[in-house]
């Protein structure tokens, strides 16, 4: 209970009274995380998103999806950096948005990570880069072995759909076969899996009801 003292400015206090505060603090730790709602912020960015997805996919691009990418990306922050160096909306790491500029410089134009409109166009233009090489069972395999490989790289899952093949697991459905089929660190792989499940489980429905269009699960 010491540290407890400390927020009452090191004076004595009351049990009762860091029994209290002790509860106040369990309560608050207790709460999620993160937010079961779609940030206000976003909203401003839809018709840019939509126009995107359009140019890059077609007219029955899976926007709920993408919307639901960015969401567990960054929350809609243009301005985000992770722990690790990845930036913007779309948290590219450095590396891979100089890659992205250099492959597609008439879509995208010079290396601008943090700009909202730049974030967005390159977030569908790598999605679109790792869905046509992805070989699924369905469209719901194939968009989450998509976030798979956005999120740790799609050698790692061409990888992981050898090993499943090589253990006798299905190597064409990411759900419950080639999720659990891999040689990545746990930290690694633990992250891989939420990042998709995620996505494609909770933040895509919600955009779905809130009208941002087709999902692909």
């Amino acid at each position: 209970m010491d540290w407890l003292a400390k927020v009452w400015g090191n004076v004595e206090a009351p049990a009762w009274a860091l029994s209290i505060l002790a509860l106040l603090v369990l309560i608050v730790s207790c709460q999620p995380a993160e937010a079961s709602t779609i940030p206000a912020v976003a909203k401003q960015y839809q018709r840019t998103l939509t126009r995107s997805a359009h140019a890059y996919w077609g007219l029955d691009a899976p926007i709920a999806t993408f919307a639901a990418q960015i969401h567990q990306e960054s929350r809609w922050m243009p301005d985000a950096v992770s722990p690790v160096g990845a930036r913007g909306m779309a948290q590219f790491m450095p590396g891979t948005s100089a890659w992205m500029a250099e492959l597609y410089p008439d879509a995208l134009g010079s290396n601008q990570p943090m700009n909202p409109g730049w974030a967005l166009r390159a977030l569908v233009i790598y999605d679109r880069w790792i869905y046509v090489r992805v070989r699924a069972a369905d469209e719901c395999n194939a968009i989450a072995m998509m976030l798979s490989g956005y999120n740790g790289g799609f050698g790692w899952v061409q990888r992981d759909q050898r090993l499943a093949s090589a253990e006798g697991a299905d190597p064409a459905t990411w759900f419950d076969s080639v999720e659990y089929h891999t040689r990545r660190a746990d930290w690694a792989r633990k992250e891989n899996r939420q990042y998709v499940r995620l996505i494609l489980l909770r933040w895509e429905p919600l955009y779905k009801a809130a009208g941002w269009g087709t999902g692909s699960c």
